[in-house]
């Protein structure tokens, strides 16, 4: 009896422990939440290219040699159409890419000849993509007898020898004082049809998709479909043609202007001094080799841009090459 009471005495008593938090105790840590703002597919594009570092390295190349055409020019002591007493000087100090047998400066008139260069091929990308991106979007979109045509169209202009027809031109207006500026527009005329193609055919796999038929449910216009919402759609392939276009026109406007097509003196183009320095390779070869290293490093700059660009528009691309 004794034993059962001390047990009871001993045994230890439940009691309720309130669940809320009791004064003057800590505060116990709450989890905190964190939110991730999802990237846009402009953000998304522009970080895969950033992670292509040799096309990055060939962006950096590419703008100091624009910065150092269009800007370096106005800076340097010499000009490339004046004559100075330094004649057939090689490279010097004074003269880091020499001088011809005339007295001009080899540095200037490259420096000329790349922004001239440069000129050109940025107008022919910028025109063959507006000419032949609304093309290519218009026969897309309607497709039937209106694509049938539109293409046997570009067919035809496809079929033209774009250096045998922009010899003949160029020799016709070449000569003139904004001689360059029709060589660039021949040459736009001569290269859009490749822009046409490749944007038709984006534009014929986009036109089927949702965002497009909701559109048209909603009485969009054809017009406010194509521009507002193919041609966005297809800025992927259409960036990718103009660096392409790019590479292709300063290597064109090279061979004219080597054959004599092209850029005529006064004026003076990469091509030009290329052609002009190559009678004087053995006992002066800076005027040959300097013009010819500038055109090699523009394009393969440009095709190396290009190549990024066609990784980060690319949305199977998994792993960024190197």
């Amino acid at each position: 009896m004794t034993s059962r009471r001390t047990e009871a005495k001993e045994s230890p008593t439940l009691t309720k422990v309130p669940s809320g938090p009791q004064p003057g105790a800590s505060p116990e840590p709450v989890d905190r939440e964190f939110t991730i703002r999802a990237r846009s597919q402009t953000e998304v594009i522009v970080r895969r290219f950033m992670r292509h570092r040799l096309a990055m390295a060939s962006l950096i190349v590419f703008i100091c040699v624009v910065l150092l055409a269009f800007v370096g020019g106005h800076f340097w002591k010499y000009k490339y159409n004046i004559y100075t007493d330094d004649l057939s000087q090689s490279p010097s100090l004074k003269h880091p890419f020499g001088t011809d047998s005339t007295g001009f400066d080899t540095f200037s008139q490259v420096l000329r000849g790349t922004q001239r260069s440069i000129e050109i091929a940025l107008f022919v990308a910028i025109v063959s993509t507006v000419i032949g991106g609304t093309y290519g979007a218009v026969a897309g979109y309607f497709r039937g007898g209106a694509d049938s045509v539109m293409m046997r169209i570009v067919d035809m202009f496809l079929t033209f020898p774009i250096l045998a027809i922009a010899a003949l031109l160029g020799a016709k207006f070449g000569s003139k004082a904004n001689g360059w500026f029709f060589i660039a527009l021949i040459l736009a005329v001569l290269t859009w049809p490749y822009v046409a193609r490749i944007v038709r055919g984006t534009v014929l796999s986009l036109r089927e998709k949702e965002f497009v038929e909701a559109s048209r449910a909603l009485g969009a216009t054809n017009s406010r479909n194509i521009f507002r919402h193919l041609i966005p759609n297809a800025m992927g392939p259409i960036i990718v043609a103009v660096t392409i276009l790019v590479a292709l026109a300063i290597l064109t406007e090279t061979a004219l202007s080597y054959v004599g097509f092209g850029v005529k003196f006064p004026d003076t183009s990469l091509g030009l001094l290329v052609s002009a320095g190559q009678t004087a390779i053995d006992d002066r070869p800076w005027l040959f080799y300097f013009p010819g290293v500038f055109i090699i490093i523009i394009a393969l700059s440009v095709n190396f841009i290009g190549d990024g660009l066609r990784d980060a528009f690319d949305p199977q691309q998994t792993r960024v090459r190197a």
